[in-house]
């Protein structure tokens, strides 16, 4: 069976997750985890400590160790506010590849969100709910709100509780004027997004987080229960934030599930949850050990197998990410419907011939939806325009190379061809520039094969015979005009496949 590895460095700390993907389910077979304050410094003068570093490396070099033993087959490694927020990431980055020879994801707080609910949602049932889900890092706050399953609003403040801790508590315990500042922050950061989040109806609050799970261990203690709860209340989440604010490290560190390093930080993480409770009217919220290491394991088992549940919840947000992405651009979403079909029928038709990657199915699809994104800033220079916007756009469920991959597909829909000189070519890897005229030329036809936008062409098949590729149209009467536009592209055809290309109405 595959064995993946998801590795999140994180403000605070740094965690490893093996799973072994079995009967399209993971089964977690070793789990590491250690606190090395990478992003202490960064919150103070906004660069990675080299301490900081060193120790994070020494933590990787163990997890790279458990991955050898462990014989697993991908690794992905992702990092979240430190590397965003630092200027020296990049010598971070090259340390730790010339150390183990991983290569790190740095991805936005967004991107985490989505990663976060797609970890939960692959191993949660709770599909049928409407659901408020946050993550506390030591950087960031994410927010995310779910309808049966699917995203409709993402938020990232500025709430770590690293970040936050050393920015108002100074002293230890802490004064009475710094927890004042503190929460009038907090309250500021969280009713800037307090509209949004209130125009939804929310059966159900999901914590994510070190903090979550301390709180829940504090929670118990206060409210002296034998059994251990995975939920906790608004009303005691607020008296666990006062009761720690005024305890020394150590005496917070006595508290069951909060440790010594936890200590240090769970007063201003207590205070984060508990005014994101009044403020935005959730009477409780519910401790998940799910979180983004979950789901990056879910994208891998998604992309690896597509008959994983990981991968339909992944296309679901892919979906939805093309759609919002199209409306929000005025594309005319019909026509885009019709290329992306047709585009599929032309890369299933001539499979043998293109000699693609299975991914670029999905690839094309996605740059038939969003082609005419650029035509909403200026006709002029459309082209130019659709590929910055999708390779800079929050695309949920394409990682950043993905996005380039498709955004550059949908670059070259008008005269001019990929060339190596074009800075969109170069920024490609060596594989993916090697097929992308491959993955043009398909594209260029199915919108060619729509030209007229009246969807008369609605199936399509290849037949070939010696150096003839014939595309045989169905559909409705009168498509000379399609015909002609596809025919258009032979010459390119010819050039990429070494073919000659004859179009015909069936």
């Amino acid at each position: 069976m595959p064995v993946f590895a998801a590795i999140d460095i994180g403000a605070n700390s740094v965690r490893l997750k093996i799973a072994e993907l079995t009967h399209r389910k993971f089964r977690v077979i070793h789990e590491d985890r250690e606190v090395t304050r990478l992003g202490e410094s960064v919150f103070r003068n906004n660069v990675l400590a080299p301490d900081a570093m060193a120790h994070t490396v020494k933590v990787l070099t163990r997890f790279y160790r458990a991955s050898q033993k462990f014989r697993v087959e991908q690794v992905r490694v992702v990092s979240t506010s430190p590397l965003r927020d630092s200027k020296n990431s990049r010598a971070f980055i090259e340390w730790v590849k010339s150390a183990v020879g991983w290569k790190i994801e740095t991805i936005s707080g967004l991107e985490e969100g989505r990663l976060i609910h797609l970890g939960v949602l692959s191993n949660a049932r709770i599909k049928n709910k409407d659901v408020l889900m946050f993550d506390l890092g030591g950087g960031s706050c994410e927010i995310t709100l779910s309808e049966h399953g699917h995203i409709r609003e993402m938020f990232s403040l500025p709430l770590g509780a690293v970040r936050i801790t050393q920015e108002f508590l100074l002293h230890d315990p802490a004064k009475a004027k710094e927890v004042a500042r503190l929460r009038e922050y907090i309250a500021e950061q969280v009713n800037r997004i307090a509209p949004a989040v209130r125009r939804y109806s929310v059966d159900l609050a999901i914590a994510t987080s070190g903090t979550a799970a301390a709180l829940a261990g504090a929670a118990r203690a206060l409210q002296r229960k034998s059994r251990y709860s995975l939920t906790v209340s608004r009303k005691v989440a607020t008296n666990v934030a006062h009761e720690l604010a005024g305890r020394s490290v150590q005496e917070r560190a006595q508290f069951p599930g909060i440790g010594p390093r936890r200590s240090e930080i769970i007063v201003a993480g207590a205070f984060v949850f508990a005014e994101m409770m009044a403020q935005y009217g959730l009477p409780s919220f519910q401790y998940s050990p799910l979180g983004l290491r979950d789901g990056v394991l879910a994208q891998m088992a998604a992309d690896a197998d597509i008959g994983t549940r990981q991968h339909r919840r992944l296309e679901a947000e892919r979906e939805d990410a093309l759609t919002s992405l199209a409306k929000r651009y005025s594309v005319d979403a019909r026509h885009a419907t019709h290329v992306r079909d047709l585009s599929q029928q032309l890369f299933k038709s001539l499979k043998a011939i293109h000699g693609l990657p299975p991914d670029y199915a999905e690839w094309i699809a996605a740059a038939a939806m969003l082609h005419e994104l650029g035509s909403y800033i200026n006709r002029n220079g459309r082209h130019r325009h659709t590929y910055y916007l999708i390779a800079n756009s929050e695309l949920f469920g394409f990682s950043a190379e993905q996005r380039h991959i498709v955004a550059s597909i949908a670059r070259y829909m008008g005269k001019s061809r990929p060339s190596e000189r074009d800075r969109e070519v170069r920024d490609l890897r060596p594989s993916a520039r090697e097929v992308l005229d491959r993955a043009v030329v398909l594209l260029r036809i199915a919108r060619a094969l729509n030209q007229g936008r009246r969807g008369i062409v609605q199936k399509v098949r290849a037949k070939e015979a010696g150096s003839e590729i014939t595309l045989e149209l169905r559909g409705k009467p009168g498509m000379d005009l399609e015909v002609w536009m596809a025919e258009k592209e032979r010459s390119y055809f010819r050039d990429v496949f070494g073919r000659d290309l004859i179009v015909k109405a069936a």
